[in-house]
């Protein structure tokens, strides 16, 4: 089934639209859940919760790419519940470790203003993604998208681990630069 038909059914608030979500999108998002928590029982609510959100926001949402708004979806509940268990246990994983190496490249704010301010980011990220070659791209949304390992990504793009560390530092600082030259820093 196309996205736009699945949306319309949100819109007619069938209970298919859940159930035609599920099995486009269950991988997808199931990939994206796992990657950032490591369980599959954390996983598996994580998605279902997406499933929940997209129901209560479809509408009044009308997203142009079902598979992204859902895959935001599962990445900010996933990365939600890590914090949650970190907090009760100070772990690593990836997550942690992605957003300490974030840290100085994403402002701290209040509410709205978080919300204004996510929105540039966002479209000054997609711009600066949109400078890079199709190499770097793909190391950094692999890193800080799905948050893969940088051992993971090595071993992807036939590259040493090394190489991707170093790449990822490089184009930390050239989205730092781009940021402040936006005025988002």
């Amino acid at each position: 089934m196309e996205d736009h038909e699945i949306i319309d059914l949100y819109y007619d608030r069938a209970q298919q639209a859940i159930t035609e979500t599920s099995s486009k999108y269950n991988a997808y998002c199931m990939h994206i859940a796992r990657a950032i928590l490591g369980d599959e029982e954390d996983a598996k609510e994580c998605v279902n919760d997406t499933w929940l959100k997209a129901w209560n926001t479809i509408p009044p949402q009308k997203p142009k790419h079902l598979a992204a708004y859902l895959g935001r979806i599962t990445r900010n509940a996933s990365i939600d519940r890590m914090r949650t268990r970190t907090r009760k246990q100070r772990g690593g994983r990836e997550t942690e470790l992605v957003l300490e190496e974030l840290q100085d490249c994403i402002a701290h704010s209040t509410n709205v203003e978080r919300e204004i301010e996510g929105r540039e980011l966002t479209a000054a990220i997609n711009a600066f993604l949109g400078t890079l070659s199709a190499f770097d791209r793909n190391v950094f949304v692999c890193r800080y998208w799905y948050l893969d390992p940088v051992r993971d990504i090595a071993k992807a793009t036939h590259a040493s681990e090394s190489r991707i560390k170093s790449i990822l530092f490089r184009l930390r600082k050239k989205l730092r630069v781009y940021l402040e030259e936006e005025g988002l820093l």
